[in-house]
């Protein structure tokens, strides 16, 4: 079954009295374990899908799925839970702080969650994203590919369904980008996520199971490898 999945979706914004729409009968479903990038010029909607996604926003017509469950149907303490415990959000400005150190960072999530084990779940995923020794780091310590690598461990501590990433390799060299998406790619399969990317890179795409392109809000094209 479809882990994520948009049936039909239209995201219309009111700009000044007018309407606008983002984004226009968006259909997609993909499955634990795919990794997917929406690839597309700037304005054509591809934050505006990894919102509806996340939960952060809803769509005007359609219905966004996650794990069988639309999230217009589901309340603010549903919606809190969602964000909470299946969500990942990575971005391409790590979003770390700055006084916390590179496993106290991790383990925030776990700790508002109020989860147990948090502490050593960070751990486990800091060495997941190959910075075992670096715990006790802060940031401004770290490179900028350690730094990211951080913020997906970050992502990942609650374990979540799905991950969403916008542009994250924006802020890398391409040497340190390749490597970032590399390992996404396996995290993805290892733990049956499903991954949804942003990304103006042709390279970066390239590495995905399901490339989806966006133009003016639309799919013109889903390839599957």
């Amino acid at each position: 079954m479809a882990l994520v999945e948009l049936r039909d979706v239209n995201k219309d914004y009111d700009t000044d009295g007018e309407k606008v729409r983002a984004l226009d009968g968006i259909t997609l479903s993909l499955e634990p374990g795919e990794f997917a990038a929406v690839v597309g010029r700037s304005g054509c909607g591809k934050s505006t899908l990894l919102n509806l996604v996340g939960g952060m926003d809803f769509p005007s017509a359609g219905a966004v799925l996650i794990d069988g469950r639309s999230t217009s149907d589901m309340d603010d303490r549903a919606l809190t839970r969602l964000r909470r415990d299946k969500i990942g959000f990575v971005f391409q400005s790590f979003q770390l702080l700055h006084t916390l150190s590179a496993v106290e960072n991790v383990e925030l999530p776990s700790l508002l969650a109020a989860r147990e084990r948090a502490r050593e779940a960070a751990l486990e995923r800091l060495h997941d994203v190959e910075l075992a020794g670096f715990e006790n780091r802060m940031p401004h310590q770290l490179s900028g590919g350690q730094m990211q690598r951080v913020a997906i461990a970050r992502a990942l501590v609650n374990s979540p369904a799905v991950l969403l990433a916008d542009e994250p390799t924006g802020n890398l060299d391409n040497a340190t980008g390749a490597n970032i998406l590399e390992l996404l790619l396996r995290l993805t399969r290892r733990q049956k996520t499903v991954t949804l990317m942003a990304t103006h890179s042709a390279e970066a795409a390239a590495l995905a199971d399901v490339i989806v392109t966006l133009r003016d809000g639309s799919i013109v094209s889903v390839k599957r490898k």
